[in-house]
């Protein structure tokens, strides 16, 4: 085997000191020679990290980073560089599988196919399309994205699509919606080679991003570092190297967050020039931050009023500012609150539009940035607004189909609601696609009922037999990352060509192909009677999407796959931009003019939407929108029979409920299970000792989990989520059990960063108790019978 480095042993590899030009490092994990290599992109992260492929005798031997690609320059983070494995684990689904009496057996695509459209003409038929509905993921490429948009807006008319995006970077959008008029991130990674300052808020970087880390440790190790704030309330790879460390009480971000709001505009050092001529709404947010007094703070949030003047000195001086958020806003209390507070500080600073200042509202998916884009996740394509007659007007003559036909009449049905409409019935159909909600969504025993329930035709279209495959009517089996064909769409707008190195294993599809057939096979047209979907090649649909963006932010008409072959390209890339934008804002226009915005906005307190009429009385014209917000306490707290707090998280190692990272054997050796992590205090308190099987429980059900201690807050538990029940049936162990059915009222995303629990040293009598068979359903727990048993 040849390698750079032991990535699971050295995550984040040697330093190369810099500032400015980030020098190149090529890191490489092969097993034998390759034949040739072939040009793509990780799909293990949001980073979007190039790479190329190592092929030899029509199998993957490995990957090594791509030198000349603006991202990551060369490297490549542990899943990375082993993450491919997976392509050739032996347990990947080969052929389609067809629920016959109650259990799962191999099928033919014909057989498969013509079952979905039976029972999708069915169900249209005795309920509308209103009974249809799709989930699908942050996994596909941005072609599958739109092919998937199109039928289900134009073919279908169904309003009921999102994606698991949902769980993890729906925030991320709404924030910039309410801040900047539309999605689509103001800065570039090149902006953390010259920034002076670094924040991150609830953003584990060096775990969640390792080559965005490296780019950080190297700025660190180099001349003129950075001074980097950490908000996060545990003691974190990235928080050991934090020159300030604030740790809040779970679900206090806002009052943080004001507080140092608060203390950067009593010091005057705020950009009034580019506050008036540039922004709305400032002075509600003085007005608010003002009761915010650092006392005021450290009496709710834990965070010591010395530390949070020190950190609101460093952001209140800096002259260049780079600031990320991920999860710790997103899942927790006030999610679109606190991340647009982040927004609101760089909008009073005037620290955006110019090198050396970007906002990374991060995403936690490759290609989540392609399902919002694309109208995938239930937004309108290329950021239209679904309140914009014109808007849908374009739509309509893009895809040469009657405006009526387009699902605009309401807000788009969001993936929490989307489960409670098939919980309630009125969804029948529902097709989910390359996610594994059996372990990701909260409160896991609700949603295997509903997985269960009788009446809705389930579709699991994916590699393996995930948790959630295991309920389904239909499985078919996908090609996945490799073996197909496609663009994605990072955080900073990194748009990277990922190609073709092998074929799929026995007969699996790509998801392209499904759609296109699905299409076919259901006969949608447009208003000429010609097919609704004009495509049939990735490169084809990415043709339809270039011309569906022309004039919008996101624009690609200057994007080929010619072109991309030669590197990465961030959006808007057209006649004005034809090597692609690196800044969004630079001249302080916005996108907010009620012609151009994306989303009217939201109350940010009830969710309540904001109409068309009131937008337009209040239009901002081009200036950013500052949103004020005061604090509001969770709504499940500690209390004397649940007296602590959980969170839940990810690990280095892992990528959501490791569908392919646990097929990696060094992945997964590197962490083969999960745990709860409790601080010394309370490890004292319950008499734990370092690995002692835990019982943890909420009010929705229980887990046993190894303990590790330290590095946490007394009152708080950590256990991370990837872990379900496909190579583990003897225990339950998904942190999901825990997690509460709550979500935030503007951006709808889900509340997994709280809840209460309570804890004990777990017996032998315990650990039977909690048996599990391979359905992921406790033996004992006297539910409803799984779909399957095998």
């Amino acid at each position: 085997m040849e390698q750079t480095r032991d990535s699971i042993a050295d995550i984040w590899g040697d330093r190369t000191p810099h500032y400015g030009d980030w020098p190149v490092r090529v890191d490489q994990r092969v097993t034998t020679e390759p034949d040739h290599w072939v040009q793509s992109a990780c799909v293990l992260c949001s980073n979007g990290c190039g790479l190329e492929i190592g092929v030899k005798d029509g199998c993957i031997v490995g990957v090594r980073g791509l030198d000349r690609d603006p991202v990551n320059h060369g490297r490549l983070g542990p899943k990375g560089l082993h993450g491919w494995e997976a392509n050739h684990s032996p347990d990947r689904l080969t052929k389609p599988l067809i629920r016959r009496d109650g259990k799962l057996e191999e099928a033919s695509w014909e057989e498969a196919m013509n079952l979905i459209v039976e029972r999708s003409r069915d169900i249209i038929q005795k309920h509308t399309s209103l009974a249809m509905g799709f989930y699908t993921s942050g996994q596909l490429f941005l072609e599958e994205y739109y092919t998937l948009a199109v039928l289900g807006k134009a073919g279908l008319s169904t309003p009921h699509m999102d994606g698991n995006t949902r769980l993890c970077t729906a925030t991320a959008a709404a924030a910039l919606k309410q801040s900047f008029g539309t999605d689509g991130q103001p800065g570039s990674y090149i902006d953390l080679d010259t920034t002076e300052t670094i924040l991150h808020v609830g953003h584990n970087i060096a775990s969640q991003h390792t080559v965005l880390w490296m780019r950080i440790l190297d700025r660190l190790a180099g001349p003129n570092p950075p001074k980097l704030i950490v908000i996060d309330p545990r003691r974190t790879f990235t928080a050991e190297k934090a020159h300030i460390h604030l740790m809040p009480r779970v679900g206090t971000n806002v009052p943080v967050m004001n507080g140092l709001l608060n203390l950067v505009i009593e010091s005057g050092q705020i950009d009034q020039s580019f506050i008036d001529a540039h922004t709305v709404g400032f002075d509600e947010l003085k007005k608010t931050v003002a009761n915010w007094t650092p006392e005021r703070v450290e009496e709710l949030t834990g965070v010591p009023a010395s530390q949070l003047r020190a950190a609101a000195q460093l952001l209140a001086t800096t002259s260049t500012l780079v600031s990320s958020a991920l999860q710790g806003v997103y899942q927790s209390m006030q999610a679109t609150a606190a991340a647009v507070q982040v927004n609101n500080l760089h909008l009073i600073r005037g620290l955006i539009g110019r090198p050396g200042c970007g906002i990374y509202q991060m995403n936690g998916q490759p290609t989540a940035q392609n399902t919002r884009e694309t109208g995938a996740d239930g937004d309108m394509p290329a950021f239209r607004n679904s309140g914009n007659p014109e808007h849908m007007n374009q739509l309509a003559r893009i895809w040469n189909v009657d405006v009526r036909n387009i699902p605009h009449w309401s807000p788009p049905t969001h993936a929490m609601q989307i489960w409670r409409y098939a919980e309630q019935g009125s969804i029948k159909f529902l097709w989910i696609n390359a996610t594994n909600p059996a372990v990701s969504m909260p409160d896991l025993a609700r949603v295997r009922q509903i997985l269960q329930k009788e009446g809705l035709f389930v579709i699991v279209q994916d590699a393996f037999m995930t948790e959630t495959a295991r309920y389904a009517d239909v499985v078919l089996p996908a090609a996945i990352w490799g073996e197909k064909t496609g663009c994605m769409t990072n955080v900073d707008r990194t748009v990277h060509l990922t190609q073709k190195a092998i074929e799929p294993p026995g007969e699996a599809k790509a998801d392209l192909d499904i759609f296109v057939d699905y299409a076919r096979r259901m006969d949608f047209r447009d208003k000429d009677g010609a097919p609704l979907i004009k495509w049939t090649t990735a490169e084809e649909a990415f043709a339809a999407w270039r011309e569906c963006t022309r004039g919008r932010p996101c624009d690609y008409t200057g994007m080929t796959y010619e072109k991309l072959r030669r590197g990465g390209i961030q959006w808007p890339c057209n006649e004005e931009h034809p090597d692609g934008t690196s800044h969004l804002y630079t001249d302080g226009v916005f996108h907010t003019g009620a012609d151009d915005c994306e989303a009217y906005g939201y109350d940010m307190t009830t969710g309540g939407a904001i109409t068309p009429e009131e937008y337009k009385a209040n239009d901002p014209k081009g200036r950013a929108i500052i949103w004020a917000a005061d604090y509001e306490p969770p709504h499940e707290q500690p209390d004397q029979d649940y007296p602590l707090w959980l969170t839940t998280g990810r690990l280095v190692y892992h990528f959501h409920t490791r569908t392919k990272t646990g097929r990696s054997a060094a992945l997964a050796k590197a962490a083969p299970d999960s745990f709860v992590q409790i601080s010394d205090q309370d490890a004292q308190a319950y008499n734990i000792a370092d690995g002692d099987l835990i019982e943890v429980e909420s009010r929705r059900g229980r887990v046993l989990e190894p303990a590790r201690i330290g590095d946490i807050e007394p009152g708080l538990v950590f256990i991370p989520f990837h872990f379900g029940y496909w190579d583990d049936p003897k225990r339950s162990r998904a942190a999901n059990e825990l997690t509460l059915t709550e979500w935030d009222p503007v951006s709808k995303q889900p509340h997994f960063k709280y809840a209460a629990v309570r804890i004990r040293k777990a017996t032998e009598v315990d650990k039977d108790a909690l048996v599990l068979d391979q359905a992921g359903q406790r033996v004992n727990a006297g539910s409803t019978t799984p779909k399957t048993t095998e």
